[in-house]
């Protein structure tokens, strides 16, 4: 009796080590089908045979090898007749995973009328500094809707190293443009910014003057958490005096919260 017992808790065993192995293995062809499947997939093909795909991406969270691992894969489907499908797939999988490394795959996309969006969300959130400075680089380069994207995605970053070259097309004759400056420069909220925004708001157009009020109450909200209160308190009673009422109640609210900060320390 003993003997069976040991012979059925050894099958057991056995069992239990191939049962925990077939995932593995089947994981591991699941997402190699699924790299096959995006060599050719476009909208309106069955999404599900991606999903290896995107359950190997939220198995990688925390591993550092194997997202980086597993970025590179993705990012080389960039370079390569893929569909606009599978590439903006990609760019939201590196959106997720991707490092600096990726950034090169990603840049030239930034250019592509198609996928310039969908490479941009991807730079805003892949946390280095070399996201940041292919958009830059890329500014001067699009144009209309391209550039008025790549500004926006400099804001979203609050990138200060691109304070001048957005103050530059402050001047911009296409009034998207230069709006979309002045939303940048008030996301980027440092002092510089501030400097250019005090300056511009106070001769803006009278398209951009809401624009330009708008983005310096903004700059004073990010100078005030960013612990700068006197640079905030600066500006909200700059704006206090504006003609707009909306205006001055936002910055008299703005100067109430910043005094208080202010008074706690």
């Amino acid at each position: 009796m003993l003997h069976k017992t040991n012979a059925i808790v050894g099958l057991m065993a056995i069992a239990l080590l191939l049962g925990a192995a077939v995932p593995a293995v089947v994981a591991d062809e699941g997402v190699d089908k699924a790299f096959e499947t995006l060599k050719t997939y476009d909208w309106g093909a069955d999404r599900a045979a991606l999903g290896p795909l995107d359950a190997a991406v939220a198995a990688a969270s925390g591993k550092a090898d194997q997202q980086k691992q597993l970025a590179a894969q993705l990012a080389a489907v960039l370079s390569t007749d893929a569909k606009v499908a599978a590439k903006d797939y990609v760019c939201r999988k590196l959106s997720l995973i991707g490092t600096a490394d990726n950034v090169p795959a990603i840049a030239p996309l930034l250019e592509n009328d198609k996928l310039s969006h969908m490479a941009r969300f991807a730079l805003e959130r892949i946390p280095c500094p070399e996201a940041a400075t292919a958009m830059r680089e890329v500014l001067p380069k699009v144009e209309g809707k391209l550039k008025v994207g790549v500004i926006n995605s400099l804001g979203v970053r609050r990138d200060a190293p691109s304070t001048a070259a957005l103050v530059a097309l402050l001047a911009d004759k296409d009034t998207a443009i230069a709006g979309a400056a002045v939303g940048a420069l008030g996301d980027i909220g440092t002092p510089d910014a501030a400097k250019a925004l005090g300056a511009f708001q106070a001769k803006a157009p009278e398209k951009l003057k809401m624009a330009a009020a708008d983005a310096y109450l903004t700059c004073a909200e990010r100078l005030l958490a960013d612990g700068k209160k006197m640079d905030a308190i600066a500006i909200y009673k700059s704006l206090a005096k504006s003609k707009n009422k909306n205006v001055r109640l936002a910055a008299s609210r703005g100067l109430l919260a910043a005094i208080a900060k202010k008074n706690k320390k």
